[in-house]
């Protein structure tokens, strides 16, 4: 899960099944043996390695503090600067390395499976590049709380996200996704559509080039039920997820998949400042910005 949702956000060629299989909780991992999403314990940043600060500001280790002459610690880290090692006042590349932050983020906190946050993540919390600091009892290692104050947005981000996945069990299914109807719905549990709405092929999935797809996750195809018994429903919701360098225009699909959707995420637009993209009718079309995603709750289902 880590090595997969780091390469797919950075732009890695032929990530986008394996990013598929991750998010939906890696069946092809625990099915087998009658294990459930429950089982995938999903995480990007751990105790040990690049905080998700450093993740997004650097591309080589940073060690030398540690006395070792920068041998220590992981070198293949699947990470990105974004256009400058470490810290930088270019203010295009740190509107990216935040956005790419919460994209990471939005993927963790939504995938099925157990997701694993490492304190500090939310807090923009940095160790200066050393991804091996267990020597360092510091301010290297340490939480800035100071600095925590300057991630106020991130923090109020992570927040909905963890808000937006406690409400909703759609992101929390106890069974994995079949990829067909479920009883008492017309629509499959999931469905995977290329950006013009139409579903993935198998010439889409295997085309190295693909950084762009819509993730329909049905409300009314969940197998589950609660500890009375009683069938498990939800509001349905559709991802648009474009880790391009460029813009993608998306089209929603039609009325069947629901008639009105509303903006729940937008990594590009964290606090949702822009009122206007908050409602949109089956079949719009929207600009999704180079490197964002957008979560879309269904606020009107199908007639």
């Amino acid at each position: 899960y880590r090595d997969t949702v780091r390469d797919f956000w950075r732009g890695e060629p032929a990530s986008l099944g394996e990013f598929a299989a991750r998010f939906t909780g890696s069946s092809d991992l625990y099915e087998a043996d009658n294990r459930r999403p429950i089982a995938s314990i999903n995480f990007v940043t751990a105790h040990d390695g690049f905080t998700l600060e450093d993740l997004v500001s650097y591309n080589e280790k940073h060690n030398e503090a540690n006395g070792e002459g920068n041998r220590d610690g992981e070198s293949h880290n699947r990470s990105w600067n974004h256009g400058a090692e470490g810290p930088t006042e270019d203010v295009q590349i740190h509107a990216l390395r935040e956005r790419q932050k919460r994209n990471i983020l939005t993927t963790l906190l939504l995938s099925q499976g157990v997701p694993m946050l490492a304190h500090g993540d939310e807090l923009g919390r940095t160790q200066q590049g050393n991804n091996n600091v267990y020597c360092q009892d510091n301010e290297l290692s340490w939480v800035d709380w100071d600095r925590a104050r300057e991630h106020d947005v991130l923090t109020e981000f992570v927040g909905c996200l963890t808000e937006l996945r406690a409400k909703h069990p759609i992101f929390r299914r106890q069974r994995f996704f079949q990829g067909r109807r479920i009883q008492g719905s017309s629509m499959e549990d999931i469905a995977w559509l290329r950006p013009d709405g139409d579903y993935m092929t198998d010439e889409d999935w295997h085309t190295s080039q693909t950084r762009s797809l819509a993730i329909y996750l049905n409300g009314q195809g969940i197998p589950d039920r609660d500890h009375l018994g009683v069938r498990i429903e939800d509001d349905s919701f559709l991802l648009l997820i474009n880790a391009h360098h460029q813009q993608v225009q998306f089209t929603l699909p039609g009325e069947e998949y629901g008639r009105v959707w509303e903006t729940a995420v937008d990594t590009s637009d964290p606090l949702l400042a822009n009122t206007r993209r908050r409602n949109q009718k089956a079949g719009a079309r929207l600009r999704v910005a180079p490197r964002s995603m957008l979560v879309l709750r269904c606020a009107v289902p199908p007639s």
